[in-house]
C-alpha cells in the first residue's frame, strides 16, 4: 500500500496544512480517507490521480472531513471532456445516505445521480467489508461525535489504521495492535487538552499499546507547531515516527 497525506491540518485554517484527507493506494483501489475542503485541488497540485478514486471513506460529519465531497463528485461529472464511467463508492458511518440526500436537496440531484455509478455503503461496525482486489475495510466506533469511526485498511498482508478524530480510548490501541501504519490524529498540545481529541502524550500511549510499524501523526492544530512534537511523542513512544506534512508519500 502507499499513503499520500493530502491534508494534515484541521478546520483552524493554516497556510501549510489543509483539512483532513489521506489517499491510500491498495492494489487496484484508490481510497480517500476523509475529504476535507480543498482536498481535490491539493490532489491535483501533488499529481495525485483524483479522477481515479474508487472509494471515498468518511470518518464523521465535521466539515473539515467531508467538505470537498460535493466538489469531487461535481468535478468527476464535469471536469473532463470524456465522461466518467467508472463507479465511485462512498463509505461512511450509518447516516451517510441521509447526509447525501440532504446535500442533494440543497445542491441538486446530480450529487446522487452524477452520470456514473455511485454507491453508498454503511458497513456494520467491527465487521470486515471486502472492497475488492483483496482490500478489506473494518470500522470501529471512537469517542468524538456519535457517528465517528476509525478504520482499518488491509491488503496483501499489510494493515493501515486511521483513527479519524478521536478522544482518548485505551481499547483503540488493542484494536490497532500490530498494524503496519498507525495514522493518528494529534490535535493539540498537552497544555490544551480536550476530551474529543488527542494530545501528544495520548498519541504516544496509543502507539505504545498498538506497537505499529510506524506512527504517522496528522490532524494538527496550529498550537502543535509551537512545541517539539517529536520529543514529546518520544517520551512515551520509541518507535519510528513521521510527522505528516501535506503531500508526503509513504510506502506502507
Amino acid at each position: 500500500m502507499r499513503l499520500t497525506v493530502i491534508g494534515s491540518g484541521t478546520i483552524s485554517l493554516s497556510p501549510t496544512r489543509g483539512c483532513a484527507s489521506h489517499h491510500v493506494e491498495a492494489g487496484a483501489l484508490r481510497l480517500l480517507l476523509d475529504c476535507g475542503p480543498g482536498a481535490g485541488h491539493t490532489m491535483a497540485r501533488h499529481a495525485v490521480d483524483w479522477w481515479g478514486l474508487t472509494h471515498i471513506v468518511l470518518s464523521h460529519w465535521h466539515q473539515d472531513h467531508i467538505g470537498d465531497l460535493p466538489t469531487l463528485i461535481f468535478a468527476m461529472r464535469h471536469a473532463r471532456l470524456e465522461p466518467r464511467t467508472a463507479p465511485l463508492v462512498i463509505v461512511g458511518p450509518a447516516g451517510t445516505r441521509d447526509l447525501l440526500a440532504r446535500w442533494s436537496a440543497a445542491l441538486g440531484e446530480w450529487l446522487q445521480t452524477p452520470g456514473f455509478p455511485l454507491e453508498v455503503l454503511e458497513p456494520m461496525l467491527d465487521t470486515p467489508l471486502d472492497l475488492g482486489d483483496g482490500v478489506v475495510l473494518t470500522s470501529r466506533s471512537v469517542p468524538h461525535t456519535p457517528e465517528s469511526v476509525a478504520y482499518s485498511v488491509e491488503h496483501g498482508g499489510r494493515r493501515l489504521v486511521y483513527t479519524g478524530d478521536t478522544g482518548d480510548d485505551p481499547s483503540l490501541g488493542e484494536w490497532a495492535a500490530g498494524c503496519d501504519v498507525l495514522l493518528a490524529e494529534c490535535s493539540l498540545p498537552d497544555t490544551m487538552p480536550v476530551s474529543i481529541h488527542l494530545t501528544p502524550s495520548e498519541v504516544a500511549s496509543l502507539a505504545a499499546a498498538a506497537m505499529p510499524g510506524v506512527l504517522v501523526v496528522t490532524h494538527m492544530y496550529p498550537p502543535i507547531e509551537g512545541i517539539d512534537l517529536r520529543a514529546e511523542l518520544g517520551a512515551r513512544w520509541a518507535g519510528p515516527t513521521v510527522i505528516a506534512t501535506d503531500g508526503i508519500v509513504l510506502d506502507c
